[in-house]
């Protein structure tokens, strides 16, 4: 009789995939939750934190004054078109490749998310009193932010392997721009939007272990090269917008407090380069948790 491994998969051609660990999916879950703390302990419980955030908040009006109606336009649309691009998507996906519970677990999460997103924005205090000139009301996470991410994430979530890299940083950059958006028009500050993504990204990855396991027949990488969705030119974008952004946002946080004053946008683009870094960086960490532990090997 011939027995089979239950950690692996036998698929076309004579090749395996290794069964799905569940433990780095969890580590990047703690890792999301452990953002989202941090963010909120030093952009709301620190003096230091709670002026950069503000000052960019404040400097967002310089903005706004020049590209602040398109903005505005995106934000309004944003809501009806987050939800038509994960309910289209997901329906055509569910539909033609039958992967119902993917579709589902993909909803749930992107409920969920969004529902995390008020509780915490109900529960928490009003910001405390640190010196700095400020409303006290709560408004961490942004919700507009987290509606745009867990849609971006809803549609990562079912499509296929070789497509999760070029719909990682699509959706990526669908978050990022909305989140900036908000920034401009000065709905949220930056710290709001990095949360935002910080509970989409909790959610999606313990949604991403679940589609992966109930779907090994189709949850197969089999590498970068066989499509041009499945490029690391995806994930390489996305590690370049990191880079830069995060030198950016180093190198004017250096001239304001070597020179003692700033630009009337320098604590703006900071703020503008920290969404950039959360967004791409947690792009890159979904593409590699939802490609890697699938990758085909060749059985001997």
């Amino acid at each position: 009789m011939k027995n089979s491994s239950p950690h692996h998969r036998t698929g076309p051609r004579g090749r395996t995939a290794a069964r799905v660990a569940a433990w780095p999916f969890l580590g990047a879950a703690l890792i999301a939750l452990a953002g989202l703390l941090l963010s909120y302990r030093f952009f709301i419980e620190t003096t230091t934190g709670q002026f950069i955030d503000e000052s960019a908040l404040v400097e967002a009006a310089v903005v706004r004054r020049r590209i602040g109606v398109q903005t505005a336009q995106v934000l309004d649309l944003l809501p009806v078109t987050s939800v038509v691009i994960a309910a289209v998507v997901v329906l055509f996906v569910t539909l033609a490749r039958r992967r119902w519970k993917a579709a589902g677990i993909a909803l749930i999460a992107m409920a969920a998310a969004n529902l995390t997103t008020q509780v915490i924005k109900v529960g928490l205090p009003d910001r405390p009193a640190l010196g700095i000139n400020t409303l006290a009301l709560n408004s961490l996470p942004s919700g507009h932010s987290t509606l745009a991410a867990s849609a971006a994430a809803a549609v990562f979530l079912v499509v296929s392997p070789r497509w999760r890299p070029a719909a990682a940083f699509m959706g990526g950059s669908y978050a990022i721009i909305a989140g900036i958006s908000t920034l401009i028009n000065q709905w949220h500050r930056p710290a709001d939007v990095v949360a935002a993504f910080f509970v989409v990204a909790f959610w999606s990855v313990l949604a991403g272990l679940l589609v992966l396991r109930s779907g090994p027949g189709w949850n197969v990488w089999l590498g970068s090269k066989q499509h041009w969705a499945s490029s690391r030119g995806w994930t390489a974008l996305a590690v370049v917008a990191v880079l830069l952004a995060g030198a950016a946002a180093t190198l004017v946080l250096r001239h304001v407090s070597a020179n003692g004053g700033a630009s009337s946008v320098s604590y703006f683009l900071v703020g503008v380069a920290q969404i950039v870094v959360a967004g791409y960086g947690l792009t890159i960490a979904g593409t590699l948790l939802l490609t890697l532990p699938v990758r085909r090997r060749s059985s001997r």
